[in-house]
């Protein structure tokens, strides 16, 4: 028997009354959530080179930075371009990181890693990302601390894609609380304008009530969240029994990407709804272009900034 290290990386297996989840070390990433046996995210293969992005840990920026070229402090970067079909920078950093284990027990797991000064970003961030089960479902925590001599721009989000039973995309409902939605140009999905969700006749991105998500294509960010009275937003996925996952996060995250995995001809083509709980807006880094509060947030030497959200079973 083979003893060599999967490509995932290390496998944390975490378990709590029905949940179990297993957290993959390269990327901080969840490779897999289950509840009473029954997935609640599209999981994929510990030797498997991690698809799509799939349960991956975003830092030190979510989603894209546009041609990957930003101004910080007065100074011009250059990332390099690691979305080449559409000309971007995306999804950060920290995704091919191994992360390294700082604590541990049966329900949880704390993982680390640095992301290193580096051309494009010229800063040291440590990100710790805390796995914990619970009643509740798995809270992951992530806190990035800024280890360099200057200030530094940072933002932060997961990539799961949830999933409600049997059947895709086309066969579950959506609730999400949102108000806006981020315009993108249709090629190279570039942020443009926020609008009202209900701006378009057809309500394509319109789930302030839920409702089936059908043949609708979206890769879009929401903002304007409608919170409870604890300022906790709930995105609901359910199928047609009404069973389902639930994703909740606080106002650390204004912002979540909605993406209904379309990927034509193939066998993974809207197999999960990806739902992305982010402290910023996509390409947050050029946030003077844009009439709204990006949310850009700025790490001060030796600050540290945190981001939580919950998966949970309905």
């Amino acid at each position: 028997m083979s003893t060599a290290l999967p490509l995932s990386g290390a496998q944390h297996l975490l378990r709590s009354g029905d949940y179990e989840a297993i957290i993959a070390s390269v990327g901080a990433s969840l490779r897999a959530l289950t509840f009473g046996g029954r997935h609640l995210v599209v999981p994929f293969d510990a030797d498997e080179v991690r698809p799509a992005f799939r349960g991956a840990t975003l830092a030190p920026w979510p989603n894209r930075v546009v041609d990957g070229v930003y101004t910080f402090g007065g100074e011009e970067h250059q990332l390099s371009l690691t979305e080449p079909a559409r000309g971007h920078a995306l999804h950060g950093l920290a995704a091919w990181l191994d992360f390294q284990v700082v604590d541990k027990g049966s329900d949880h797991v704390t993982l680390s890693a640095v992301v290193e000064a580096q051309a494009g970003y010229p800063w040291r961030v440590r990100i710790d990302s805390r796995f914990a089960l619970g009643p509740d479902g798995l809270t992951q925590t992530v806190t990035a601390t800024n280890e360099s001599q200057d200030p530094a721009p940072f933002g932060t989000g997961p990539h799961p894609y949830l999933v409600a039973g049997d059947g895709i995309v086309d066969d579950w409902e959506l609730e999400l609380p949102a108000d806006a939605v981020l315009q993108v140009t249709p090629d190279r999905l570039a942020p443009t304008e926020l609008r009202p969700v209900d701006a378009d006749d057809a309500a394509r991105f319109d789930y302030r009530v839920a409702r089936r998500i059908a043949d609708a294509a979206i890769d879009h960010a929401y903002t304007g969240l409608s919170r409870d009275g604890e300022g906790i937003a709930t995105v609901r996925v359910t199928d047609a029994s009404g069973a389902g996952v639930q994703m909740r996060w606080d106002a650390a995250c204004p912002w979540v990407q909605i993406h209904t995995a379309d990927r034509p001809g193939l066998p993974i083509d809207r197999i999960g709804l990806a739902v992305e709980p982010m402290t910023c807006a996509p390409d947050a880094f050029n946030a003077a272009r844009y009439g709204f509060d990006a949310g850009l947030v700025t790490l001060s030497p030796g600050e540290s900034a945190s981001a939580g959200w919950t998966i949970a079973a309905l």
